[in-house]
């Protein structure tokens, strides 16, 4: 005869005990999403965007390759792998260059575009807007697609606001706002910043007659504040919550924040020890939480004499797959020919042992007997795996279904760690 000591009364006591630290635990931590997270976001600064930028970066990328690289075997050198892999890829990665070389675009207001008389940025800001209203009504724009202003310190503030709402004032009188749409708030030193930000947003709500929630941010992480307060907190984790849900993800700026560590100019990098313990701290803040981590750029960029473009796609390559191997699954690209190896590096990655994958999700989905006991988790991260390879293009959905012996929605559903 089974014997316990608790009845149904001591364990509602204990569920009374902790309901507000679950209402709370689920309002902050509702899970990862599943939809697409763009690889890469584009910097163009705005006085040199326009309508047709995207398809622009794409000729100019397969350009590169044709001058450079022609074949698959070429760029395998270049980057140091073998030729067979490169292969396995190229036509793909030549595809996407054709039909979506660019996934995330911001319209730049801030350091790539500089300081500029009053009257100069706001035609820029004007003209970014109809612009970018143009590109949403042709066709040409990517799915996911915005500006980053100026700060909110108090030097660049009214700046920074005033060429927001001009940009989004003429995108709106030409175009609905795009579901993709979402802004970078840059140089962030304060929770108060991001509070700001969200009143900022409800503002422009109610001024444009968008819809309550509609406009969606960023936040920028490149000083140390947001990395650790003055209290020796971690200023990042309240500065998501403090977004009230409009904040989609961190981007880690590393020249401005490793340059505010004292890091030497020749040695400031993605994969500099300060970098990585920043980022590490990002992936913590916004675990759990539905929003994105991107990793930040090089600025050896693939562009001069034959050796300067080799030398930097070899970098850009290396770094890419670091980035993905460490959980950074987005960073930025500021140069069109920085697009052949940020979609080989990634293309590669998400092929990586796809059979034994594809395997494992199916004995786990049918419930058989395996070598290799997966728990939950690790089948959720699987899922996500093949999704995020579906969704870049790298991997098919009916190659998910042969492999899973299953469709995209089960494997998605599978991916699926909301809690509500």
């Amino acid at each position: 005869m089974e014997t316990t000591a608790l009845d149904a009364a001591d364990l509602r006591d204990i569920d009374a005990a902790l309901a507000d630290a679950d209402a709370e635990r689920l309002s902050r931590y509702p899970g990862d999403r599943t939809d697409r997270q763009p690889v890469h976001t584009v910097y163009v600064p705005a006085d040199r965007f326009h309508a047709r930028l995207a398809p622009e970066w794409g000729a100019a990328a397969t350009a590169a390759l044709q001058r450079h690289a022609p074949r698959a075997e070429d760029l395998a050198r270049v980057v140091g792998l073998p030729a067979p892999q490169v292969a396995e890829v190229w036509d793909a990665v030549l595809a996407k260059l054709g039909r979506e070389p660019v996934e995330d675009l911001r319209v730049d207001l801030e350091d790539g575009y500089g300081s500029r008389p009053e009257e100069v940025e706001d035609a820029d800001a004007v003209a970014a807007g109809r612009a970018l209203a143009a590109a949403v009504r042709e066709g040409t724009a990517p799915p996911y697609l915005g500006i980053r202003f100026k700060s909110l310190e108090g030097g660049t503030r009214h700046r920074g606001l005033r060429s927001l709402d001009l940009v989004l004032g003429a995108l709106l009188s030409d175009a609905a706002l795009p579901p993709g749409w979402v802004v970078t708030l840059p140089k962030v030193t304060s929770v108060a910043q991001v509070r700001a930000m969200v009143e900022v947003c409800r503002r422009l709500e109610r001024g444009y007659g968008l819809a309550a929630g509609a406009l969606r941010f960023e936040i920028q992480v490149e000083t140390p504040q947001a990395v650790l307060l003055a209290d020796g907190t971690a200023g990042v984790a309240p500065m998501v919550q403090a977004a009230a849900g409009r904040c989609t993800g961190l981007h880690f700026g590393t020249y401005d924040y490793t340059a505010a560590l004292g890091v030497a100019g020749g040695f400031q990098a993605l994969d500099h020890p300060a970098a990585d313990h920043a980022k590490a701290v990002l992936q913590l803040a916004a675990a759990g939480t539905g929003v994105r981590v991107s990793d930040g750029s090089t600025n050896l960029v693939p562009s001069g004499d034959e050796d300067s473009v080799r030398a930097g796609w070899a970098r850009h390559a290396r770094l890419v797959r670091r980035a993905l191997e460490r959980g950074f699954y987005q960073g930025w690209d500021l140069h069109p020919a920085q697009l052949p190896t940020r979609y080989l590096s990634t293309y590669l990655f998400f092929r990586t042992d796809l059979t034994t994958i594809g395997a494992r999700l199916q004995r786990y989905l049918s419930g058989a007997e395996s070598a290799v006991l997966d728990e939950p988790a690790t089948a959720q991260a699987l899922a996500t795996f093949l999704l995020r390879g579906v969704h870049c293009g790298a991997v098919s959905a009916d190659e998910v279904s042969r492999l899973t012996g299953a469709g995209e929605s089960t494997v998605a559903a599978l991916a699926d760690r909301r809690v509500g």
